[in-house]
């Protein structure tokens, strides 16, 4: 079992990186909004955004993983007993559908609910949107998320493999969304009847609450369709980014605001 986690996790690492260098490239190749270089905060952006990257990193190694090894591996063995068509290839793709639904209803729990916004608005300030912004959240929200994803894997005796592989799937589907690439236009307007892409994205990432609320989608996009909470406004490149009424805030601000007082 170590063998094969260390290997899932060396897999995904380097899908990770691959794919955020690819797209952190195109973003300047083929941007979908023009960035003007001396736009006020920019050095200090990525340098929060790395930063919340860096914090997270290491909290993943000393908590998130060992939790998700955990829950995968000690809950309660069913699947073999009740349900031993729950495994392989298909059982996989069975768990990445469930907890990518999942996933977005904690997602739009992390809107709907003050104590868990407060955490996620971090990610929300980055008055930004390209692929560095899939990796700018609070580690509170990290450890939070953490913790309700292993009671789903122990309730639902999600294997280690596919807990891994879905984790990877969330990374890959964050940088994508977030991206500033500009597709072609045909192209996007397909892929967005089945997966979030950035223009979807984009919408929930406006500086307006109601749009804001709206999109919380991690891959697929009919979850938002199906549950009502899709936004067909189209996405405009001088749209606002960030939070309504709330400029962005410099890295130290950042880790301590889910714990300032609010008027």
């Amino acid at each position: 079992m170590e063998t094969v986690t260390e290997t899932l996790l060396a897999y995904k690492s380097i899908a990770v990186a691959t794919w955020v260098l690819f797209f952190f490239v195109m973003e300047r190749l083929r941007p979908a909004a023009i960035i003007p270089l001396d736009r006020q905060g920019k050095a200090w952006r990525l340098f929060s955004n790395a930063g919340l990257f860096g914090t997270n990193a290491v909290l993943s190694i000393l908590i998130v993983v060992p939790i998700s090894v955990w829950a995968a591996t000690s809950g309660p063995d069913w699947r073999a007993a009740y349900a031993p068509w729950w495994t392989g290839l298909g059982g996989v793709l069975a768990d990445l559908l469930i907890l990518d639904m999942l996933i977005y209803f904690w997602h739009r729990a992390n809107h709907q609910f003050p104590i868990l916004w407060r955490f996620h608005e971090v990610h929300h300030l980055d008055a930004t949107l390209d692929s560095t912004s899939a990796f700018r959240f609070h580690w509170g929200e990290v450890l939070l998320s953490a913790m309700a994803r292993a009671v789903i894997v122990i309730t639902l005796d999600i294997p280690l493999q596919s807990v891994l592989v879905f984790e990877t799937q969330v990374l890959l589907a964050a940088i994508f969304a977030h991206s500033n690439v500009k597709l072609p236009a045909g192209l996007e307007r397909v892929l967005g009847w089945l997966v979030i892409t950035p223009a979807i994205h984009w919408i929930h990432h406006h500086a307006i609450r109601r749009d804001t609320d709206s999109n919380y989608g991690n891959l697929f996009s009919f979850w938002d369709r199906l549950f009502g909470t899709f936004n067909k406004t189209p996405r405009n490149p001088t749209m606002k980014i960030g939070v309504e009424r709330e400029p962005e805030k410099p890295f130290l601000r950042l880790f301590i605001r889910p714990f300032e007082s609010r008027s």
